[in-house]
């Protein structure tokens, strides 16, 4: 099989490991506490899934938070988050053959994430990935959170590659928004995603 790219950059959340249906539970739960706002699935597909909690909150509310604001969102929200996929957690079928393969070919890969390091750990111990990627852009790691292209140009730093020469893997609708603004070619999943958000990017 003749591949055409360089070098591949994963997202992690949907795209590497099954997480999806608790992310959304503690958004919508801690939303609904914290900012007093119902966030229907269709908010969630296109205006909360594959970006920082900041920003998010930004757009659902119109004002950015403080920081103080943000941070106990954030605290509480990913808290949430691991409690409820605690011990329920297990990679996307395919995952670690896929990366066996790119490893067999020397093709380096990196992970491009919104997640904080406390949550790529939280998933990487339980679905056993972690040492396959010491090339890692996280939430942390960035100015602008996607859609911005800021991670995804990032990632392809990361590995020394140009955009245009790195194949991303990406589930959520903002994630296909931030690596196709970065120049990469982009393989969407459909892992989280209903038909009508696919058709919305």
């Amino acid at each position: 099989m003749n591949f055409p790219y360089k070098g591949v950059l994963f997202d992690m959340d949907g795209t590497l490991v099954h997480n999806a249906p608790y992310h959304r539970q503690a958004w919508q739960e801690v939303a609904l506490e914290l900012l007093k706002l119902e966030v229907t699935n269709e908010d969630y597909a296109l205006r909360v899934d594959g970006g920082r909690n900041p920003e998010i909150m930004a757009r659902l509310t119109g004002q950015v938070p403080t920081p103080e604001v943000a941070l106990e969102f954030h605290n509480a929200k990913e808290g949430r988050y691991r409690d409820l996929a605690r011990g329920l957690l297990s990679e996307l079928p395919g995952a670690t053959r896929y990366l066996d393969w790119l490893e067999e070919r020397s093709i380096p890969y990196a992970l491009v994430t919104s997640s904080d390091p406390i949550n790529v750990d939280f998933v990487f111990e339980q679905i056993g990935l972690g040492q396959r990627f010491g090339h890692r852009v996280m939430g942390t790691d960035v100015q602008n959170g996607k859609p911005h292209p800021e991670p995804y140009l990032r990632g392809a730093a990361l590995l020394g590659l140009e955009p245009e020469d790195c194949l991303v893997h990406e589930d959520a609708v903002n994630g296909v928004k931030s690596a196709a603004g970065a120049g990469c070619r982009v393989l969407a999943l459909s892992t989280t995603q209903t038909e009508g958000d696919r058709k919305s990017t």
